[in-house]
């Protein structure tokens, strides 16, 4: 029989090892009955504007138009969806899944500068493009400025915007 140094602190190393272990994966995941990663992805989305719109651009990667909306309340635009998983076959057995499933909701704030009516949304390559049109009162427009003298003059306006985001 040999002699084993007793090591007080022993059991206390392995319950840190067993914490650290539980909290190194992704917490934000949760998994359904056959570990599929579900609710841990929301749609990359890009917003810019030209002098006309402000245009929001959203990855639908494999979603079928059926699968998500867009409204317009109160100048903030929301996308919300899910993304489904689907097995081709039941005989199939998934060695690993990394793509997230589930539902998202993605909202941003609109500025003041653009209104809902005549908005246009194309679904095209799983890419989402919204497209909304800017009031005319806001838009660049040149101002012509009466003098004394013989010939006008003419100055151009442009409106100061700003977009803001509010992540979901």
């Amino acid at each position: 029989m040999s002699i084993t140094r007793y090591d007080p602190f022993r059991d206390l190393r392995n319950l840190q090892d067993e914490v650290n272990r539980l909290f190194t994966g992704n917490m934000a995941r949760t998994f359904d009955d056959e570990g599929i990663a579900r609710g841990a992805w929301n749609p990359h989305v890009d917003i810019y504007e030209n002098k006309d719109h402000i245009v929001l651009e959203a990855e639908l990667p494999g979603m079928k138009r059926e699968d998500f909306d867009v409204s317009v309340e109160n100048n903030v635009i929301t996308l919300r969806g899910e993304r489904h998983f689907e097995k081709k076959d039941e005989s199939d057995n998934y060695h690993r899944v990394e793509r997230a499933y589930g539902s998202f909701t993605r909202s941003f704030t609109l500025p003041n500068t653009v209104t809902a009516e005549g908005a246009r949304a194309d679904y095209s390559n799983g890419v989402l493009r919204v497209t909304l049109p800017k009031r005319e009162e806001t838009k660049a427009r040149r101002i012509e400025i009466k003098t004394d003298a013989a010939e006008p003059r003419t100055i151009e306006a442009k409106p100061e915007t700003k977009v803001s985001a509010v992540k979901a």
